[in-house]
């Protein structure tokens, strides 16, 4: 079967909405997952040692298996503990957490990296915890962390294309369903690849713009 421009251009039309979809499901999970990863890494650096032995387990089980038994668990197992979600709000609350577990691991490794000397200069000026935190803890880490930050939130879109299984109407569950009543894959799998590549361009500029303003403001890697 050869490619056809011709059927691409005109099953764009319904292409857009499940875009739409998947756009929206995934930048919703990915600002939820850093706020959660942020809060995570905060509470394990703070918080007392049962809090981020507990959460520490909770990530580590999060990070140990696939995100598509994540999801079965949390779609059809919820249900036997009384969480019933329609498949929408079950993808973005399995997305959600799927990131901020990564997140906040990325997080963490940026306060990590931030040099012990300069905390110390900032206790000597007479900064407070939480202005040492604001002042110069945060930037440093937001510039250390950025790049990772990009690059997970990139492979969270593409876990998008899981919650087909649950019959979200993504992106690649309404491609799939165009190349099964038309038996056109080839053209169907086009437009899956040039809608993905579309987005993680799109989340590639962005991190780029993020860096450049950074980099503006004076915040660099220590």
């Amino acid at each position: 079967m050869m490619l056809d421009p011709s059927f691409i251009v005109a099953q764009l039309p319904a292409v857009l909405g499940a875009a739409a979809v998947t756009a929206w499901i995934w930048a919703a999970s990915a600002i939820l997952g850093v706020a959660g990863g942020v809060g995570i890494a905060l509470a394990r650096r703070f918080g007392p040692r049962p809090v981020d032995l507990a959460l520490k387990f909770s990530i580590e089980m999060v990070r140990g298996s696939p995100f598509l038994v994540q999801l079965f668990l949390l779609y059809y197992g919820g249900p036997y503990v009384g969480l019933s979600l329609d498949p929408v709000p079950a993808g973005l609350l399995a997305l959600t957490v799927y990131g901020a577990a990564y997140y906040s691991e990325i997080i963490r490794g940026g306060f990590a990296a931030v040099p012990p000397g300069h905390v110390e200069a900032a206790a000597c000026l007479g900064f407070t915890h939480a202005q040492t935190l604001l002042r110069v803890e945060i930037p440093e880490v937001a510039a250390v962390v950025l790049p990772a930050l990009v690059n997970m939130t990139i492979l969270l879109l593409k876990e998008t294309a899981v919650l087909s299984v649950i019959t979200v109407p993504e992106l690649t569950m309404a491609i799939s369903a165009i190349g099964s009543e038309s038996y056109r894959f080839v053209e169907a799998l086009f437009l899956l690849a040039l809608f993905y590549w579309g987005l993680v361009e799109g989340c590639g500029v962005l991190g780029r713009f993020a860096e450049a303003r950074l980099a503006r403001f004076g915040v660099a890697a220590p």
